[in-house]
């Protein structure tokens, strides 16, 4: 029998509990450590923190990262921030454990066009010590660029790619929904926008990814984000939303060339949507629709890709990936060492 898959879990916030949930399902995966700065789950058990049923797991979560990188992991699961800038030290230091990395990191999803100078210095770290790294999730990662190029396959040619996300903020967690500025007054939330603080990470990502993908002549990505207007009082498990408060956020992403709009994304998130779901349209020949009614549950998705993800970048080329050079893979809970 092979040896298991040896993991350390990196950043063990909401996301990082539900992957961490998710890979203790899988018996091909030994999770051999944690790490953490926030002070209330340092020198705690990693299950117990995660609130898994069959905790303890004695894994205990340590704010030291070198020290439990020395452990010598196949995979380190990394998920501490949506910004590139603000992580690459860590990642750096994970390159340099031997270890490969799969990210949440929204910016990590497709750099090439946004960071190239830190795509161009992890791809060269990555290859200098022989592993590989991807940032991938549910969006970006799947719904809004990778599932859009691989319904392309089935066409001999494409002029126009669109993807409209639709999605109840309501019933995700309470971060998610602070972050969509659900409850704040218009100008609150306009505020919090220009301040940079509310705002869907990874759209121009994923219009980069699939302008580059489907060979569309993009010369400029562009981005707005508006509030969506409750019209009614809305009440979710954490909060309460007025009506003519925010509930949430409308954010249009397009990639234009030539003077034609060639990518067009969409995200409406907010606590309330009546129908939500995902739809994605491909004009060329021929026209290619899809819609998923009621949407891909982004939190059990997340988990799910970054998971899945696991065998698949531990078989890549050293060198950064991304979602579009990996196949889609399922792991199974029963898949052998």
């Amino acid at each position: 029998m092979k040896k298991k898959i040896r993991v350390i879990q990196y950043g063990v916030g909401p996301i990082g509990a539900s992957i961490a949930r998710l890979m203790r399902e899988k018996q091909a995966i030994e999770i051999i450590g944690a790490i953490d700065t926030d002070p209330a789950k340092v020198g705690r058990d990693l299950g117990e923190v995660t609130g898994a049923t069959d905790a303890p797991w004695g894994v205990t979560i340590s704010a030291d990262a070198k020290e439990v990188l020395e452990q010598a992991a196949d995979v380190v699961i990394h998920s501490t921030s949506s910004s590139l800038p603000k992580v690459m030290d860590q990642l750096l230091e994970c390159l340099e454990a031997e270890a490969c990395i799969v990210s949440t990191c929204e910016e990590l999803s497709f750099p090439l066009r946004t960071y190239p100078e830190l795509a161009a210095q992890l791809d060269k770290a990555a290859k200098d010590w022989g592993v590989a790294l991807v940032g991938t999730g549910v969006n970006p990662g799947f719904v809004m660029d990778k599932l859009v190029i691989t319904l392309a396959a089935v066409s001999q040619r494409i002029e126009h790619a669109k993807a409209v996300r639709i999605v109840d903020g309501g019933k995700r967690r309470l971060p998610l929904q602070k972050k969509i500025g659900a409850g704040m007054t218009e100008e609150e939330f306009r505020a919090q926008v220009k301040a940079g603080v509310i705002k869907h990470v990874g759209l121009p990502e994923s219009v980069a990814m699939i302008a580059d993908s489907l060979n569309l002549p993009v010369e400029e990505i562009t981005e707005t984000i508006e509030p969506k207007i409750a019209t009614e009082r809305v009440q979710t498990e954490y909060l309460t939303v007025e009506a003519g408060q925010a509930a949430g956020v409308h954010q249009i992403s397009r990639g234009v060339g030539g003077g034609k709009e060639l990518v067009y994304l969409e995200l409406q998130m907010y606590v309330g949507a009546k129908e939500p779901a995902d739809t994605i349209a491909l004009k060329g020949h021929p026209n290619i629709s899809l819609v998923i009614p009621g949407g891909t549950h982004g939190d059990v998705a997340t988990a799910s890709v970054v998971v899945n993800s696991i065998p698949v970048i531990l078989d890549a080329p050293a060198g950064l990936r991304t979602a579009r050079d990996l196949p889609i893979g399922f792991f199974s809970p029963h898949a052998k060492p």
